[in-house]
C-alpha cells in the first residue's frame, strides 16, 4: 500500500511520466519485500514491450493510410478521351484445375463490347484433371461462334502462373494485356472503360477494384469481403492518391506490354509475382492507375482452410518480395514517403510472427505486470494495445462507409469477427512469413472455386478440391484454450479491463481452429466418405503459382 501511495504521489506531483515511473519502480526500495525486479521479469518484459511497440507502429501506419486517403481525395484522374482507333488487346485467362468456373469466365469475356478484330483471348491452362476437356470444349464452342479465342495447354508447368503468363506473351499480339483469374466475372464494358487511360504513354498498368458475388454467403465470406475492401479502398486508394507505389493484384487489371518487358518480364521466384513485377515496373519509371469506380465481381473462398491457405500464400509472397525488392527501393532516388510506404507495405506481415510471440508470452507478462500494479498497465500497455488494434476498426469502417454509405453501420456487427479472424490467421501466416525470411521452399495448395454465387447453400462440400486440415488447427485450438486460462487469471485478479482484449484472442483462435476441423471432419462424417487428397503443386523453384 505504501508503494502504491508513493507512485500516486509522484504522478500527481509531476515527478515523471509512466515510463520513467515504471523503471523507477523497478529499483525503488519502497517495494522491498513486495515486488523486486528479477532476471525472469526483465526477460519477459523487454521482448513484450518491444513487440507491442512494433505492432503499435504498424497500427499507426494504418491511421496514416486513412489520413492520406482523405487528405489526397481530390487526386483523381480526369476522364480520358475515347481513342480514335482502339488498340489490340490480349486477354489472358490463366487457370489450373478450374472445372467449375472456367466456362463462366469465358462466357463473361465473350460478352466484351470491344472490337473483335482488336481483341484476342488466351486460355492458359496448366490443368491436370478433366478441366482440360471442359476448357478445350468451351474454347472450341466459342471459336465456332467467331470469338478470337485460343486454348494453350502446357505439359511443362515451370513457373506456374508466372510461367503461364510468360509463355502466353510469346504468341500474344496485343499492345496491352488484360488478365483475369478463373473465379472473376469482368463486366462487358471493362476494356472500353480502362483502355482509354493508356493515352498517357508512361502509364504501365491499370488496376480495378474487386467485388464479390458470394459476399453474403456466410459470416466467413462477410469477413473476407471486409478485409479485402480495406485493401482495395484504403490501401490502394491512399497509396495511389499520395503518389506512392502500389501493386497489381494479379487479376482484374490491364498492363501495357512494354512495361512488362521493360521491367524484366514475369518472374517466378516469389509467391506474389504480381507485386514483384509491379515494384520492378514502377522502379523503371512506369506509373500505375487505380480505378475503384470499376468493380470486377469475383468469388470468395467458402472454406476456412482454403481462406487460410490463400492468406498464407499472400503473406509469404509479400515477405519474399520484400527481401528481393525492398533493398532496391531503399537505394533508389524515389522520395522518402515512397520508400517508407514500400517498407510498411512489403513488411506488414511481420506482424503475424510477432502476434504469435505476443500470444505465447502474454500470460507470463500479465502475471508480471499485475504484480507491478494496474496503474502502469493502464498508462503504458493499454495505449500500445489500442494503437495496434483500434486502428483496425477505423481502417475497415472507413472503407465500408465509402463503398456502402447507406448500410455501412452494419459493419460494426462484424468488427469483432474481423479482429478475431485476423488473430486466428496469425499462426499459419506466421509460419509462412518465417519460411520466406529463412528461404524455406514450400508446396502449394490451390484455392478452390466452386461457382458459389449469392447466398446459395450446399453443394460445395460434395465437390472435389477439398482441403485437409493438417496440424495447424490443433495449434490454434490450443492457443484458444491458453487464452481462456488468461481470461480466468485476469478475472481472478480483478483486471476486468483486459478481458475484452483477451476474449478476442480466445474467439479468434478457437473460431479458426474449430471451423477448420469442423469443415473437414464433420463433413466427412456426414457424407460417410473420405476426402480426396489435397491438390499439391510442386515447388522446385520455391515459387508455386496461383
Amino acid at each position: 500500500m505504501q508503494g502504491w501511495l508513493s507512485i500516486t504521489a509522484m504522478w500527481i506531483g509531476g515527478g515523471g511520466n509512466p515510463i520513467s515511473n515504471y523503471f523507477r519502480r523497478l529499483t525503488d526500495p519502497t517495494f522491498r519485500g513486495l515486488y523486486q525486479a528479477n532476471a525472469f521479469d526483465l526477460a519477459v518484459m523487454l521482448p513484450y514491450f518491444l513487440v507491442l511497440v512494433v505492432l503499435a507502429a504498424y497500427g499507426i501506419h494504418r491511421y496514416a493510410l486513412v489520413y492520406n486517403f482523405y487528405k489526397y481525395r481530390h487526386h483523381v484522374p480526369p476522364s480520358p478521351p475515347q481513342p480514335t482507333e482502339w488498340p489490340k488487346v490480349t486477354i489472358q485467362l490463366p487457370i489450373f484445375n478450374e472445372r467449375y468456373v472456367i466456362e463462366r469466365l469465358v462466357e463473361c469475356v465473350a460478352q466484351f463490347d470491344y472490337p473483335r478484330g482488336k481483341m484476342e483471348i488466351q486460355v492458359l491452362d496448366d490443368s491436370t484433371d478433366e478441366t482440360r476437356e471442359v476448357a478445350r470444349s468451351c474454347v472450341e464452342r466459342y471459336q465456332q461462334l467467331g470469338l478470337p479465342i485460343q486454348y494453350l495447354h502446357r505439359t511443362n508447368r515451370e513457373g506456374f502462373k508466372a510461367g503461364a503468363l510468360h509463355e502466353g506473351l510469346k504468341s500474344a499480339t496485343g499492345e496491352f494485356v488484360a488478365m483475369f483469374d478463373a473465379d472473376f466475372m469482368p463486366p462487358a464494358d471493362f476494356l472500353r472503360r480502362t483502355i482509354p487511360y493508356f493515352c498517357d504513354p508512361k502509364l504501365g498498368m491499370v488496376q480495378t477494384r474487386w467485388s464479390y458475388v458470394n459476399r453474403n454467403y456466410s459470416a466467413l465470406t462477410e469477413v473476407e469481403a471486409i478485409l479485402l475492401d480495406g485493401h482495395f479502398v484504403i490501401e490502394h486508394g491512399a497509396r495511389y492518391r499520395r503518389g506512392a507505389f502500389f501493386n497489381f493484384n494479379g487479376t482484374a487489371g490491364v498492363w501495357r506490354r512494354a512495361a512488362i518487358e521493360d521491367a524484366g518480364g514475369w518472374q517466378h521466384d516469389t509467391l506474389t509475382e504480381d507485386t514483384d513485377l509491379s515494384y520492378r515496373a514502377q522502379l523503371c519509371g512506369w506509373h500505375f492507375l487505380y480505378l475503384p469506380e470499376i468493380d470486377c465481381p469475383s468469388e470468395l473462398p467458402v472454406e476456412m482452410n482454403a481462406f487460410k491457405t490463400q492468406q498464407a500464400r499472400w503473406a509469404k509472397g509479400l515477405m519474399q518480395t520484400a527481401k528481393k525488392i525492398l533493398p532496391r527501393v531503399l537505394r533508389s532516388d524515389e522520395p522518402g514517403y515512397v520508400k517508407a510506404e514500400a517498407f510498411f507495405h512489403l513488411t506488414a506481415n511481420i506482424s503475424y510472427p510477432l502476434m504469435v510471440f505476443l500470444s505465447v508470452i502474454l500470460l507470463p507478462a500479465m502475471i508480471v505486470r499485475f504484480s507491478q500494479g494496474w496503474f502502469q498497465v493502464l498508462m503504458i500497455d493499454l495505449p500500445l494495445f489500442l494503437a495496434s488494434t483500434c486502428s483496425i476498426s477505423s481502417f475497415y469502417l472507413v472503407s465500408e462507409r465509402v463503398l456502402y454509405p447507406k448500410t455501412w453501420k452494419r459493419t460494426f456487427l462484424y468488427l469483432p469477427f474481423v479482429m478475431a479472424v485476423g488473430i486466428g490467421l496469425s499462426v499459419q501466416n506466421a509460419l509462412s512469413v518465417l519460411e520466406a525470411i529463412f528461404g524455406v521452399k514450400s508446396e502449394f495448395t490451390r484455392t478452390p472455386k466452386y461457382k458459389i454465387e449469392g447466398q446459395q447453400r450446399g453443394g460445395w462440400h460434395k465437390k472435389t478440391y477439398r482441403k485437409r486440415a493438417g496440424w495447424m488447427p490443433f495449434a490454434e485450438v490450443a492457443l484458444g484454450i491458453y487464452f481462456a486460462a488468461a481470461v480466468v487469471y485476469a478475472i481472478l485478479n480483478e483486471n476486468y479491463i483486459t478481458v475484452p482484449f483477451l476474449l478476442l484472442f480466445v474467439w479468434g483462435y478457437l473460431y479458426t481452429g474449430l471451423m477448420s476441423l469442423g469443415q473437414v471432419y464433420l463433413e466427412r462424417w456426414r457424407l460417410g466418405g473420405v476426402l480426396e487428397p489435397a491438390e499439391v503443386r510442386g515447388a522446385a523453384t520455391g515459387a508455386p503459382g496461383f
